[in-house]
């Protein structure tokens, strides 16, 4: 059997339109969010919300605080909701999204009100340890975050995820058996099998080992369950059930507190510098530095996204290993790929630029390629 490569597997022209438009809504968006961090701070517009949020607030500083996200939050919103329906028409125009206009809105709404709960309780945090420990909050508010990222990765497939998508029981015990089997091989407690409603949304397949300890639990979507053999949909877990087994999720939690910890440390140098220094700000806890805050984390995200995506790929490769040495062959493994890449519009094949800069995952031409690879070496009778 000959090997498969990228030239041998080109991306159509539906899937290099789709996906190019796609990187520059998601550029367009990057560059929209700084771009007014950026204008907040050079124009001194972030101090008039602040001054109208302690107007508003009468002069309670936490409630001005909370009007204060609650004004950026709006603001940003607004600004953005262009590149959100944009991106609501695109993904109807490639025949991928099933979801009306009223259920989008809804999304929208649900997930601006999360987000916005979300940052108000975070920003609330940063403020209050400002004013308690001025030289040490960073460290004091990097150990909260690192809790509370653990606390919603557990949540998350029991409070976060229904408020977006159905789940039920899945119906077919002969394929939840050979899941949970899967599972027990792996290493890993499964609390139960879900079928995950997203043909309410979208054509698109997916599946996920989600949440931590006993809300550790199997999704597979129905778009999965109606399109591909169960020999595939195992194999698609398998590599899922990979992660557990590398621990990947624990090493993501590593990685996410170390980035995590520079951000906070390069947020504190440059609050302290626009303070003391360049005097932009009355004191540490003016949280008209917000802007300042979350532009320096955004700029450091931006700047390690590279190396996190390199990190995030070879993971990727070690789940694929671990898939292929849990199933009996490496064809229910590289006919789901196939079939992934087709139904969602994937790049099988992205320049390395693009690859490096925008890919958490490798390129679909490269991880079969590597399936029949290794099935020749390892299983040559298979192969």
């Amino acid at each position: 059997m000959s090997l498969p490569t990228p030239s041998q597997q080109p991306d159509t022209p539906e899937a290099r339109r789709y996906n190019r438009v796609k990187r520059l809504l998601e550029l367009a968006d990057l560059a929209l969010g700084i771009g007014f961090l950026v204008v907040l701070l050079l124009t001194a517009w972030t101090n008039r919300l602040r001054d109208l949020s302690f107007h508003l607030g009468r002069d309670h500083y936490w409630l001005a605080l909370f009007l204060y996200v609650l004004l950026l939050s709006i603001i940003s919103k607004v600004l953005t909701v262009g590149l959100d329906i944009y991106d609501f028409r695109l993904e109807h125009s490639f025949h991928l999204s099933t979801q009306k206009l009223g259920g989008w809105i809804a999304d929208q709404v649900k997930g601006w009100v999360l987000g916005l709960v979300i940052g108000v309780i975070l920003a609330e945090i940063v403020y209050w340890l400002m004013q308690v420990s001025p030289q040490y909050w960073w460290i004091c508010a990097w150990l909260i975050f690192i809790v509370l990222y653990i606390v919603l990765a557990q949540l998350a497939p029991v409070v976060l995820f229904p408020l977006f998508y159905k789940f039920v029981p899945l119906q077919n015990e002969e394929l939840k058996t050979r899941l949970m089997r899967l599972g027990e091989r792996a290493g890993t407690k499964i609390r139960g099998v879900y079928e995950w409603k997203l043909s309410e949304k979208t054509k698109k397949a997916n599946a996920a080992l989600t949440g931590l300890g006993n809300t550790r639990r199997i999704i597979v979507a129905d778009t999965l369950l109606q399109n591909y053999t169960d020999d595939e949909i195992e194999a698609v877990l398998a590599h899922e059930l990979g992660h557990h087994v590398h621990r990947h999720i624990l090493k993501g939690i590593v990685v996410e507190a170390i980035v995590t910890l520079v951000g906070f440390w390069a947020a504190n140098s440059a609050l302290q510098y626009t303070v003391h220094q360049k005097h932009m700000f009355q004191h540490l806890t003016d949280f008209a530095n917000l802007p300042l805050l979350v532009l320096v984390s955004s700029l450091l995200s931006m700047l390690l996204m590279p190396a996190l995506n390199a990190y995030t790929r070879f993971s990727e490769r070690q789940a694929d290993l671990y898939c292929w040495k849990s199933v009996p062959n490496v064809q229910p493994f590289v006919t789901a790929m196939q079939k992934l890449s087709s139904q969602n519009l994937s790049e099988n094949a992205p320049s390395r630029l693009v690859e490096i800069l925008f890919h958490s995952h490798p390129p679909v031409s490269r991880r079969i390629a590597a399936a029949y690879s290794w099935s020749q070496k390892n299983r040559p009778s298979l192969a």
